[in-house]
């Protein structure tokens, strides 16, 4: 530094319930470059963590789910405002990844323009899936879709950024509070997210970041009793079994999809949103 100063360097921590504290067992890890250089120390999350975060997904899906469609979509097109104003530091943290600067920007530019698709159809989604069904009868039949309330969400390794805005868009764009594995290997991107979450109209809460082992971690996710579905799109193959087995002990919704062109089409889509929704159907008789 030519002022003689040393620089402040960042502190990498989770973010639970709209807060970063660290992990509460004090660990981290090492997050290298791809020359293997460590360029960060992120907290490592326990089960406790993890627990932590579940709390305070449940407590906040409440009011997220309670809120209109048109509220849930113009927040998540406040995210993506927030991240174009970022957009310099989420290509630099890409490039840790070893991404030419081309494919940095590229992969920033197409995060933030998924959460612009998807909040765009957070007041349609509704009429796409919903229908008034016939009957026999004097009545209306009436199925609408709901959120599916807690739902963990294992990011893939890479893209780091664009992997975790597309898992983690549908899922909370229908009202759903999501608990996020962030990649182990290139946390980075995840961590910055996560203050653009907090500084944005996310409440704290809906979105709960977790770094470090995903070995360790999602046995204890998958298991969680108070999580409702898992998306397992990140989790190693010869984990999937012992996941999907974890879930099933609360008959957890499970959903995976390891063969994504995460820049095309087929990575955004109304039926990743359906995914983690219920269906409700509702009788009502007519009036004489």
């Amino acid at each position: 530094m030519t002022d003689g100063r040393l620089g402040v360097r960042k502190t990498y921590k989770l973010y639970i319930g709209g807060a970063f504290p660290r992990s509460e067992s004090g660990r981290s890890y090492p997050a290298l470059d791809a020359d293997g250089k460590v360029v960060a120390r992120p907290a490592r999350a326990s089960r406790k963590d993890l627990r932590d975060a579940v709390r305070a997904a449940r407590a906040a899906w409440k009011d997220w789910s309670g809120a209109t469609a048109y509220l849930r979509g113009q927040v998540l097109y406040r995210v993506a405002e927030l991240m174009e104003g970022r957009r310099q530091q989420f290509v630099d943290e890409v490039l840790v990844t070893g991404a030419s600067r081309t494919d940095a920007e590229r992969e920033v530019g197409a995060a933030i323009d998924r959460w612009v698709w998807y909040a765009g159809w957070s007041d349609k989604l509704h009429h796409v899936l919903g229908t008034v069904n016939p009957v026999a009868g004097p009545y209306f039949d009436f199925t609408f879709p709901e959120p599916t309330g807690v739902v963990g969400v294992v990011a893939p390794e890479g893209p780091p950024l664009l992997g975790l805005v597309s898992r983690l868009a549908p899922v909370i764009v229908s009202g759903n509070a999501a608990v996020v594995l962030a990649s182990e290997r290139w946390p980075l991107p995840a961590v910055t997210l996560c203050e653009v979450l907090a500084t944005s109209d996310v409440p704290g809460g809906v979105v709960n970041v977790l770094t470090g082992s995903t070995r360790e971690l999602v046995p204890w996710l998958a298991g969680h009793m108070d999580v409702n579905a898992i998306d397992l799109t990140g989790v190693p193959g010869d984990l999937v079994s012992q996941a999907e087995a974890a879930a099933a002990g609360n008959v957890k919704r499970t959903v995976r999809d390891g063969s994504v062109d995460w820049f095309g089409a087929s990575a955004q889509s109304p039926y990743a949103i359906a995914d983690f929704m219920e269906m409700k159907t509702v009788w009502h008789p007519m009036g004489v």
